[in-house]
C-alpha cells in the first residue's frame, strides 16, 4: 500500500472570488468544533429538532466502519477462500444504489485476481440486462448475492426469484439430492431483525453477513456491502481498509483547514449555497468508476428541502467556454497515470481555474487508496449537508417513485399481461422514425395538435431553466454502444445550452440520483428514455415479468416528477440503437431551430 501520509492530506482547492466565503465557513466550523461534534455522534451539528436528532444517531456507524470491518478481515478472507475452493468462479452481486455501487467499483477497478471469482453486479431490471448478465453464467458455479439493507428491495427479490428458478433447474437437471437448494448457492448482506427476516429462505442460505444497523446505505461501501464482494475477487483487504484507517483519523484534525474530509466539505457547501452546485468530476481512466459512487453519495445525501448538490460524472469533456459559472470541477488525479485522456483533462483543468472556476485537485497514490477516498467523502458530504442546513442521512422523496410502482403493478394481480405505462392509455404527441413522444401534462395541454418529434422537443428545450441541469434518464439496457450515443446526445444539449448533463439508467439512478431529482433544487430538465422488451423475462412467481416492472418502475417515476412541477417528456424507443441515433438527429434539428429563434 501507497504511505498513509499520501492518502490523507487535505485537497487542493483553487476557489477564486469564493475564497472569503470558505475562510468564514472553516472559522465558523473551528469555533463550533465540527471535526470534534462528528467523531462524537453529535446530531446537533445538522439539526435543533429532536426528532431529526434521534434520526440521525442511528445514522453515524459508518465513522466506526474501517476500525470495525478491519478486525473481520481475516474472517472475510477465511469467507472468501472458502468460497473460491469450493469451486464456484463467478459471484452476481444483487442490489440497487449503495448496495451495488461499491462492489461495481471495486470489480471495475481491480478485476479479479488470479485464480478468484469473476464478480459482475445486476442493478437493472431491463429484462435484456438481467439475460446479458446471468445466462452465459453456469448457475452452479455462481454465487449469488442478496444485498439490501431493508430486506425488501423490490428489484434484489426479484432477481433472487430469477435465481432460485435458474439453480433449483440446474440442480434438477444434474439430479441433485432433495437435500440440495438454490440457497446452498445464495448468500445475504443485510440488516438483522426484520431486514433479514424479510429475504425469502433467509434461513436456508449458504450464509448472512448482518451489517451494523446504524450505517446507512450509500455510506456502507467499507461495510459488508462492499467487502463481501471484494473477498471474492482477491482484493486486498488489509490495505483497503488500512487507508480508510489513516483517513479516518486525518479527519479528527480540529483545524478544517487542513482536515482532509471537512476541508473538502466546507467547499462544496459554500460553493453551492453561492450557486456553484454543479460538481463535475474528472476522474483519471484507472479509477473512473469512482464517480458513479460518488454521485449517489452525493445526490441522495445533499437533494431535499429544496437545496442540492449536482454531480455530474462522466460528462464528455469540453473547451472552457462550454461550461457555466454553475460549475465546480474535482480533478481525481492517479499518481502514474498517464495518456491523452489524463493530458486533456490536466490541460482543462487549468484553463478552466484560470478562467475563474473554482477547482478542487486531489491525488490518489495508488487504487487501493480508494477506500481513503470513500471515507473522505463520505465525512465530506455529512459536512457539506451541515453547511446547507440539511439532514444528509434521510431520502425523504425516494418513496414517492417506489409508491407510483407500486401503484401500477398492483394491476398486474390479475395476471394482466399489459404494459404499465402511459402509452397504453395516451396518444403520444409525436411519433416519428421508430420513436414515439410522451409528454407530462403542461406539455399535453398546451400542445396544437399538429405536432412533430422536432416541434415538441424544441418545446420541451424551451422550458428549461438558465441553471437547469439536463437529465436523461434511460430505462433501457445498459451497452458499450448505448453508452456512447447517450454521451453523444449530452455534448449535443451540452454545446447547444451551456446547461450540465447527467444521464443514468434505470432503475439504478431511482437509488441514487433520483432524491435529488425531486427533492432537491427544482432546476431539473428530464428526457426519459424507455423501449419494447421483444424478449421479456418472467419473475418466477411474481405477478409481472421484468418487462412489465421496469416499465411500471419508468413510469412512476415520470409520475413523480410530474407531480413536482418538473419538465418531463419520454420518448419511447421501438429498438434502442436506431432509436437512440434518431433522437440524436431530432434533437440536433429542434436545437438548431432553437438557435435560430433566438
Amino acid at each position: 500500500m501507497s504511505d498513509a501520509t499520501g492518502t490523507t492530506t487535505a485537497a487542493r482547492l483553487s476557489l477564486g472570488e469564493h475564497a472569503a466565503a470558505f475562510d468564514a465557513a472553516a472559522g465558523r466550523a473551528r469555533d463550533e468544533q465540527w471535526a470534534e461534534r462528528l467523531f462524537a455522534r453529535d446530531p446537533s451539528l445538522w439539526s435543533s429538532d429532536p426528532r431529526v436528532q434521534a434520526a440521525i444517531s442511528q445514522r453515524l456507524g459508518w465513522l466506526d466502519a474501517p476500525r470495525h470491518f478491519s478486525e473481520q478481515v481475516a474472517a472475510l478472507e477465511g469467507f472468501g477462500e472458502g468460497i473460491r475452493d469450493a469451486g464456484f468462479t463467478a459471484a452476481i452481486v444483487a442490489g440497487m444504489g449503495g448496495s451495488s455501487l461499491a462492489p461495481d467499483v471495486f470489480a471495475r477497478t481491480f478485476g479479479t485476481a488470479d485464480g478468484w471469482l469473476e464478480l459482475r453486479v445486476l442493478d437493472s431490471t431491463d429484462p435484456a440486462a438481467v439475460a446479458a448478465i446471468v445466462d452465459d453464467l453456469d448457475p452452479l458455479a455462481t454465487l449469488f448475492i442478496v444485498a439490501s439493507k431493508s430486506g425488501t428491495t423490490t428489484e434484489p427479490l426479484a432477481f433472487q426469484a430469477d435465481a432460485a428458478a435458474r439453480i433449483e433447474a440446474a440442480l434438477r437437471s444434474h439430479h441433485a439430492g432433495r437435500t440440495e437448494h438454490a440457497g446452498d448457492l445464495m448468500i445475504a448482506i443485510t440488516d438483522p431483525g426484520k431486514s433479514v427476516e424479510a429475504i425469502p429462505d433467509h434461513d436456508k442460505l449458504r450464509e448472512v453477513f448482518l451489517n451494523p444497523p446504524d450505517i446507512g446505505g450509500r455510506y456502507s461501501a467499507l461495510t459488508y456491502v462492499g467487502l463481501v464482494p471484494a473477498s471474492l475477487i482477491g482484493l486486498d483487504l488489509d490495505a483497503l481498509l488500512a487507508s480508510a484507517l489513516a483517513m479516518a483519523g486525518a479527519c479528527r484534525e480540529p483545524d478544517p483547514t487542513v482536515n482532509p474530509g471537512v476541508s473538502l466539505g466546507l467547499a462544496i457547501g459554500t460553493l453551492a449555497r453561492a450557486g456553484r452546485d454543479k460538481l463535475t468530476f474528472l476522474a483519471d481512466p484507472e479509477i473512473l468508476t469512482l464517480g458513479a459512487w460518488l454521485e449517489q453519495l452525493i445526490a441522495e445525501s445533499t437533494g431535499k428541502r429544496g437545496v442540492g448538490v449536482v454531480p455530474i460524472d462522466r460528462e464528455p469533456l469540453g473547451p472552457p467556454d462550454a461550461y457555466g459559472r454553475d460549475r465546480v470541477f474535482v480533478r481525481l488525479r492517479l499518481n502514474g497515470s498517464s495518456g491523452a485522456a489524463v493530458a486533456d483533462a490536466d490541460r482543462l483543468v487549468d484553463a478552466l481555474e484560470a478562467d475563474g472556476h473554482p477547482i478542487v485537485r486531489i491525488d490518489v497514490a495508488d487504487p487501493i487508496d480508494l477506500g481513503a477516498e470513500m471515507f473522505r467523502w463520505e465525512v465530506a458530504t455529512a459536512i457539506a449537508g451541515a453547511v446547507l442546513g440539511i439532514d444528509p442521512f434521510d431520502q425523504p422523496n425516494v418513496e414517492e417513485a417506489k409508491e407510483l410502482t407500486r401503484k401500477l403493478l398492483a394491476r398486474h394481480e390479475d395476471g394482466a399481461a399489459r404494459r404499465v405505462t402511459d402509452a397504453a392509455a395516451a396518444t403520444p404527441l409525436a411519433t416519428e422514425s421508430g420513436l414515439a413522444l410522451h409528454g407530462d401534462a403542461p406539455l399535453r395541454l398546451s400542445a396544437t395538435g399538429e405536432s412533430s418529434l422536432v416541434g415538441e422537443l424544441g418545446r420541451h428545450l424551451a422550458r428549461r431553466r438558465p441553471n437547469a441541469y439536463l437529465a436523461i434518464q434511460a430505462f433501457i439496457a445498459p451497452s458499450p454502444s448505448r453508452d456512447e450515443a447517450i454521451d453523444r446526445i449530452r455534448l449535443l444539449l451540452r454545446r447547444a445550452t451551456g446547461c450540465a448533463t447527467t444521464a443514468g439508467y434505470g432503475p439504478r439512478f431511482l437509488h441514487s440520483t433520483g432524491q435529488l431529482h425531486k427533492g432537491g433544487a427544482p432546476i431539473g430538465w428530464f428526457l426519459q428514455l424507455t423501449s419494447d422488451h421483444p424478449a421479456d423475462r418472467p419473475i418466477p412467481g411474481w405477478p409481472y415479468s421484468f418487462g412489465q416492472l421496469i416499465d411500471a418502475q419508468a413510469q412512476g417515476d415520470f409520475e413523480a416528477i410530474e407531480s413536482h412541477d418538473l419538465p418531463i417528456v419520454r420518448i419511447h424507443l421501438a429498438d434502442p440503437e436506431t432509436g437512440l441515433a434518431a433522437l440524436e438527429a431530432a434533437l440536433g434539428s429542434a436545437l438548431e431551430l432553437s438557435i435560430k429563434a433566438g
